[in-house]
């Protein structure tokens, strides 16, 4: 980030009502009306987390091979995968999301192909619009699911 939008962002983002006390710019989030991109970006983090949470039941204590494969898992690739295997299953709401997330302007990485970068945006975004609505129980089924089918795939390969 240039120096000149930290310091705008320093200055305009945060407004105290007291000195430990920050204001909210926002009283709710209107996940419907958000940003595909900006759901993606949460659902990106919680699949992170969850991904690296789950690891754990395999592995606890290298942390490298730990970091090395979460990062895998959480490829465009792999998200593209996980993805198969969930959207026979996302509600009318949830293919809403996902679709508005696979068609957002956004820039693909290297690594991967367009068409599969696309697809986890929109995968991300799913998983970012059940976290911010609180639906934990229905986030945890659809990780759990892409989780299984990713690993499935993986132990197939050679």
């Amino acid at each position: 980030m240039k120096f000149k939008q930290y310091q705008y962002l320093k200055q305009h983002l945060f407004e105290f009502t007291a000195p430990d006390e920050l204001k909210n710019r926002y009283e709710d989030i209107p996940t419907r009306n958000l940003s595909p991109l900006v759901l993606a970006y949460v659902g990106d983090a919680y699949y992170h987390l969850y991904i690296r949470t789950r690891l754990l039941n395999f592995e606890q204590s290298r942390v490298h091979l730990l970091n090395d494969f979460s990062m895998k898992l959480v490829s465009a690739t792999l998200q593209a995968q996980a993805y198969k295997a969930i959207k026979d299953d996302l509600t009318e709401d949830e293919a809403y999301v996902f679709k508005r997330g696979k068609n957002a302007k956004s820039h693909a990485p290297r690594v991967a192909s367009v068409h599969d970068y696309h697809i986890s945006t929109g995968f991300e975004a799913v998983l970012g619009y059940l976290y911010l609505n609180k639906d934990f129980t229905r986030l945890d089924e659809l990780c759990e699911k892409s989780f299984i089918a990713v690993a499935q795939n993986l132990s197939q390969q050679e």
